[in-house]
């Protein structure tokens, strides 16, 4: 746990210190996020955050590789590492571009699949699905290959539709890492498994990147992400999911759950994770397409401008959703783990909070009480 520890504050520094890098190279270069119309910001703010994310993700790579346990861990862990970091870095590449010259939405959904691709090329791909007890369902190639490029895309999609509130995608992706990690840490030792893995590797460090992107990011933002960040965070966020089948056995990670759902859940975590920012892009797809525009025409009718327009300030906004990113985060960990009815206690109780503290707070607010703070950020996503 100690050395998990020191990945994350090694990955959170270095963001930290090469984010003020990264904005001197977005003021350079132009990359600057113009106010619009449909956007909440009211001055220019630099984009290439995911420049700063990127060098973090490396520096915490480089370190572990030194650490005395994790470096005598089997090499195929540090090697899929690799493998992530590089489709991260061609995907971060992809939203340099965009963030710099605004390339449309089908190359970048190209340059997606391409690094999705990269990945399965590189064996870094499901392999199962886990079913309850101890059976699983094996995956032949190309079904592993259909499914690892369908769900990294879609969580990419998902935390570029997310990015639209300052720190609010850095948050909701940090809490998704810490709930993973946990996951993986917790799983590991229940079965007695080795507790160096890819996926703990990856999720702790890109907790720790988000945690040092934060400061520059939350409300008011001094820097943005971009396409840059947002996307090399779902390919990373995904792709670590995903090499959890490439390391134990189905038998091996099952869950002591009762129902086949639950024993799935460990697979599809990047879905259920980022259930918040899917939802979201379902609806923004069904809204348009029901009025009859393209499902990646823009609008400002997103789950986070929702939660602005009924009396939420931007930073309440934010916390609001990353509430119900870790109820649903931490849901999804907790039923794959433990069973019982004080787990299911804890979870309702949780529940009925967020919903009270999200529909409640602006009701509780005294009519026509001015916001104590002025907007500042923009969605970035494709959509």
């Amino acid at each position: 746990m100690r050395e998990y520890l020191l990945v994350f504050l090694v990955a959170g520094t270095a963001t930290y210190l090469l984010t003020v890098i990264a904005r001197e190279i977005a003021l350079r270069t132009g990359a600057v996020a113009a106010v619009r119309d449909r956007d909440v910001h009211d001055a220019p703010i630099p984009y290439l955050g995911g420049l700063a994310m990127l060098g973090g993700l490396v520096a915490a790579y480089l370190v572990a590789r030194e650490l005395p346990f994790l470096s005598r861990s089997d090499p195929f862990v540090f090697r899929d590492a690799g493998v992530v970091l590089v489709a991260g870095a061609l995907i971060c590449a992809v939203g340099v571009v965009d963030d710099i010259f605004e390339i449309d939405a089908l190359t970048k959904l190209g340059g997606q699949v391409l690094a999705a691709g990269l990945l399965v090329y590189s064996q870094v791909r499901f392999y199962y699905l886990p079913g309850a007890g101890d059976s699983q369902f094996l995956l032949d190639p190309n079904q592993g290959a259909l499914l690892t490029v369908i769900v990294v895309v879609a969580t990419i999609n998902a935390v570029n539709f997310v990015d639209g509130l300052d720190g609010l995608a850095a948050g909701v992706v940090c809490i998704g890492a810490v709930a993973f990690f946990v996951f993986c840490y917790v799983l590991t030792d229940q079965k007695d498994l080795t507790l160096a893995s890819t996926g703990a590797l990856l999720s702790a460090a890109l907790a720790g990147v988000c945690a040092g992107f934060l400061p520059h990011n939350f409300h008011p933002a001094r820097l943005f992400m971009g396409d840059s960040g947002s996307m090399l965070l779902g390919i990373v966020f995904s792709a670590s999911t995903l090499t959890l089948t490439g390391q134990f056995n189905g038998t091996d990670i099952s869950s002591d759950g009762n129902s086949t759902v639950v024993a799935v859940l460990p697979v599809l975590l990047p879905v259920s994770l980022l259930l918040v920012p899917v939802a979201d892009l379902v609806l923004a797809v069904v809204r348009r397409t029901r009025a009859g525009r393209s499902p990646f025409a823009p609008d400002k009718q997103h789950l986070h401008h929702r939660l602005l327009e009924i009396g939420h300030s931007q930073r309440r906004a934010v916390l609001i959703m990353w509430l119900w990113a870790g109820l649903v985060s931490s849901g999804a960990v907790l039923t794959s783990l433990y069973s019982g009815p004080w787990m299911w206690a804890g979870l309702g109780t949780m529940f009925v909070l967020t919903v009270a503290l999200t529909f409640l707070v602006p009701v509780l607010r005294k009519p026509g009480q001015p916001e104590v703070e002025p907007l500042g950020s923009e969605p970035t996503g494709t959509l």
